[in-house]
């Protein structure tokens, strides 16, 4: 009966881990069909940004009170979970608590891992409180309708079962109470089953441990359909993301060349490269998700759904259409589609008459962005909105010349005046002449 149980644990393992790596591989593929872009340089202040904003938590803490619960439900995630490889190793070769010979320092672990818990459960229920009760205004926006609040609440239902499962499964080991060591918060759940006999408190156990393994299992690969993919890519995300000042913007190298053509009166534009028929012409900024770089996309899959970014976002305060929280979810999204037509490809993708501009972001969400960072600022885990916004725009104005009135005139007036104003060059300076 043991080594049915050993196999069955085992399959399990394989099957859970094994479709974790094949949506890992999905994911990695869905992120390279970004464009290239060379994010490699300065690995000192890289590591130094991943490990105070990734494992840190340093840009959580300008909001004090969800910072604090963040930091106990990441903590519980991370330490608990240590508790994991002492099941993996019971499960496969059919010991019972193989750490506990560890003595002093198991019963310190298994206490640490239950006040954890216990923790982890509370912060939990605020979350859950926060979102559904309070309804704190970025919660109940518009775009967290639907699936994105489903997915939200689902993950904090499963954190509040797996914490559960854990101190029933430690109050109903009869021999790990009976030892008294570690049982901190479980010899008090440990109390309501006083009633129940020595055998349905080892059926519970038996189950509870089987239930919180499996969930594991389960969590681990609901990550790739949920918000909480963060969990992973937050490292990732701030070791890549942009070292610039947020005020610098980054100039397409193909409108720059053209540029320095025009400037230099003994350029030949056709000495660096001979013309290549059959070349694809250069696309300017980006209509869809392939034309957005990898990081760019892996910004996306980072994306929390925490909402700072529109909180704190002007235009969205002011009432304009604009959510930067739904520029990413929305680029999320579109890319998902793109890697289902992939797949149902056979690894190639078909057009199909659809993009992220106008089919999931409109014009006047672009054109609402003033364009002054603060939901760069503002993202825990350095996610930058803004500069999908502008290579959007970047493509609005460059390959459909569909700028806005205003901006046009202005683009006029610099054509025709030197300068923004519809001034004629030559009365710039009668301002002085007037009393």
């Amino acid at each position: 009966m043991m080594y049915i149980d050993n196999l069955l644990f085992a399959v399990i393992l394989i099957l859970g881990i094994g479709f974790f790596v094949k949506n890992v591989k999905k994911l990695k593929r869905n992120i390279n069909l970004g464009q290239d872009i060379d994010r490699n340089d300065n690995p000192s202040a890289r590591w130094k940004n991943m490990a105070m904003i990734a494992l840190g938590q340093s840009k959580m803490v300008k909001r004090p009170v969800a910072a604090f619960f963040h930091l106990i439900v990441y903590a519980g995630f991370i330490i608990i979970n240590v508790e994991v490889i002492e099941i993996i190793i019971d499960g496969l070769y059919g010991s019972h608590r193989i750490f506990s010979g560890l003595g002093s320092f198991y019963s310190f672990l298994i206490g640490s891992f239950e006040i954890l818990a216990v923790l982890v459960l509370v912060a939990v229920i605020v979350f859950w409180i926060r979102r559904n009760v309070i309804r704190l205004k970025r919660f109940a926006s518009s775009d967290l309708k639907g699936a994105p609040k489903k997915d939200a609440n689902t993950i904090l239902y499963f954190e509040m079962v797996l914490m559960s499962l854990f101190l029933i499964m430690n109050a109903t080991d009869l021999h790990f109470q009976m030892a008294n060591h570690g049982n901190i918060i479980s010899q008090y759940v440990c109390t309501l089953f006083y009633s129940f006999d020595i055998v349905t408190v080892e059926v519970i156990e038996t189950t509870a441990w089987w239930l919180h393994f499996i969930g594991i299992m389960l969590f681990l690969n609901y990550l790739y359909y949920s918000k909480h993919l963060h969990i992973l890519l937050a490292f990732p995300n701030t070791f890549f993301a942009d070292l610039n000042a947020k005020g610098k913007f980054d100039n397409l190298e193909s409108v720059t060349k053209e540029v320095k053509l025009m400037m230099d009166p003994n350029a030949d534009p056709f000495a660096a490269q001979p013309i290549d028929e059959n070349a694809v012409p250069t696309k300017f900024g980006a209509s869809d998700v392939q034309d957005l770089n990898w990081v760019q996309l892996l910004n996306a899959y980072t994306c929390t759904e925490c909402g700072r970014c529109t909180s704190s976002c002007p235009a969205n305060q002011t009432g304009k259409k604009l959510s930067p929280r739904k520029i990413m979810m929305d680029t999320r999204d579109r890319l998902e589609e793109v890697g289902r037509n992939i797949d149902a490809n056979k690894g190639v993708f078909v057009p199909d008459s659809k993009s992220l501009l106008n089919d999931y972001i409109t014009t006047e969400e672009l054109w609402a962005c003033t364009s002054c960072n603060a939901c760069v600022e503002e993202c825990p885990v350095n996610i930058s909105p803004l500069s999908i916004i502008m290579d959007m725009r970047r493509y609005l104005v460059m390959e459909q010349s569909a700028a806005p009135q205003p901006l046009n005139a202005m683009m006029t007036n610099i054509e025709n005046n030197g300068a923004p104003w519809q001034y004629n060059q030559q009365d710039r300076l009668n301002w002085k002449d007037e009393n």
